[in-house]
């Protein structure tokens, strides 16, 4: 990697911030939004002029909340948590092509209230360059309601931003993108709070067995397990799989599948030209 052109980035990073502060993070306890949140409050004198904004709602893994949580309690950031109510959305439930878009504009109008009342008016999200190149409509959410992209505007892509993050000795540096649950979810099938719970549950199941950086997704009875290309003789070996098979019958499902192509990112998204 090119360390000129890093450090570049990271000169630009800072000049960026610098304009904006007071700033709320939308803080997931993700490598992007920990990686931002830390370069805010390490910029700020005035420390209460950076804080961390987390949504609470079933959409997101109850261990992202925790791992916010107890990263801003170590590093002394204010954290303020927000409920969201994408469920009682009919757009959001509907599960239509704009699901992002829709999940967005609530997360972030619950954001941007919490951090007025606090007498912040800037909001930054932690997107990142490759994010662009993805389907990935709730940016466009984010646009349009004046949400700061700041490594964005820096340049940073994904494996820098693990670059930097290892180098300031963040402890996520090397974590798995988590995303959204709904995400999991074909579109055109409703999300309800009952799939959202099962998905959680399989994917902590596999967690619990060592496997990293996976996906369940959820096709009513059948629970299709998507995993890294070097878990597959993991998990075909005889006792891991008899161990995954009962637990994912016991959270509910009826069949269990291994796809063969391994987990990726936006598989789902494949199905667009059905809508």
């Amino acid at each position: 990697m090119d360390r000129m052109l890093l450090s570049q980035k990271i000169h630009t990073l800072k000049n960026v911030l610098q304009k904006h502060i007071p700033m709320a993070v939308a803080f997931s306890g993700g490598v992007d939004s920990t990686l931002l949140l830390s370069e805010v409050y390490e910029l700020v004198e005035d420390k209460s002029q950076a804080i961390a904004i987390t949504a609470i709602s079933p959409v997101h893994p109850q261990r992202e909340a925790i791992s916010a949580r107890a990263f801003c309690r170590k590093k002394g950031i204010r954290h303020i948590e927000v409920e969201t109510m994408e469920l009682e959305s009919p757009e959001f439930i509907a599960n239509l092509i704009n699901r992002c878009y829709e999940c967005k504009k609530i997360i972030f109008l619950s954001i941007f209230d919490a951090a007025k009342r606090l007498g912040i008016n800037n909001v930054a999200h932690a997107v990142n360059m490759d994010d662009l190149t993805e389907f990935r409509p709730g940016l466009k959410a984010a646009e349009e309601m004046g949400v700061l992209a700041p490594l964005v505007d820096a340049g940073f892509t994904k494996s820098e931003i693990r670059l930097l993050s290892r180098e300031k000795g963040l402890y996520n540096w090397n974590q798995p993108a988590s995303g959204c649950l709904a995400t999991r979810i074909p579109y055109g099938n409703k999300i309800t709070l009952s799939k959202l719970k099962k998905i959680e549950s399989a994917e902590q199941t596999l967690a619990d067995l060592g496997f990293s950086g996976c996906r369940v997704r959820f096709y009513e009875d059948l629970a299709k397990i998507e995993v890294q290309p070097d878990d597959f003789m993991k998990i075909m070996d005889e006792s891991v799989r008899d161990i995954i098979a009962a637990q994912l019958k016991n959270i509910g499902f009826l069949y269990v599948s291994v796809d063969i192509e391994g987990y990726a990112s936006g598989r789902l998204n494949r199905s667009l030209s059905l809508f």
